[in-house]
């Protein structure tokens, strides 16, 4: 595809600048969200040349594509661009902000554990212990009463007793 110098240029700019460029598999789009004078056509067919060359690594997602450059890509944009060393991509600075973190987290209670004693001990945070044994909630786990016989009517269902 022929793709004005202008237009390579800025697609080129922009994706040294930043490191990363993404647009949307939609081919008829007029203009591409970030570069507003190039056409979103040319941004894809330019990182799929990209691509093929082993400048970009591609990602595709939810109908959108992100291209990352690498390290063959940034050389290749640098001497496109007569850039000197010392300027490189926005994913390569180190932040100068320090990492924002979250407050920091409460010591956990050295006390006892929330159920009461060691895990596996009856009454304790165990199996046995969630299971209710020892609770009074019938702790010998036996079966139906002796007086529960079932009966099944054996035949295509209905619900109704056979007559």
């Amino acid at each position: 595809m022929l793709i004005p110098k202008k237009n390579r240029r800025e697609v080129y700019k922009y994706l040294f600048k930043e490191g990363v460029l993404q647009a949307e598999k939609d081919f008829n789009l007029p203009k591409h969200p970030e570069l507003e004078s190039v056409p979103n056509l040319q941004v894809i067919k330019l990182m799929q040349s990209f691509k093929s060359q082993e400048l970009v690594t591609e990602r595709f997602a939810w109908r959108h594509y992100y291209w990352f450059l690498t390290d063959k890509g940034i050389d290749y944009l640098r001497e496109y661009l007569n850039l000197p060393d010392e300027i490189v991509p926005a994913t390569l600075k180190k932040s100068t902000r320090p990492l924002e973190r979250g407050p920091p987290r409460a010591e956990r209670p050295s006390g006892p554990r929330r159920f009461g004693g060691e895990a596996g001990v009856e009454g304790g945070a165990g199996r046995d212990g969630y299971r209710g044994a020892g609770r009074g909630f019938g702790g010998d786990k036996a079966g139906a009463p002796g007086a529960f016989t079932p009966q099944f009517g054996g035949g295509r269902g209905g619900g109704a007793p056979p007559s």
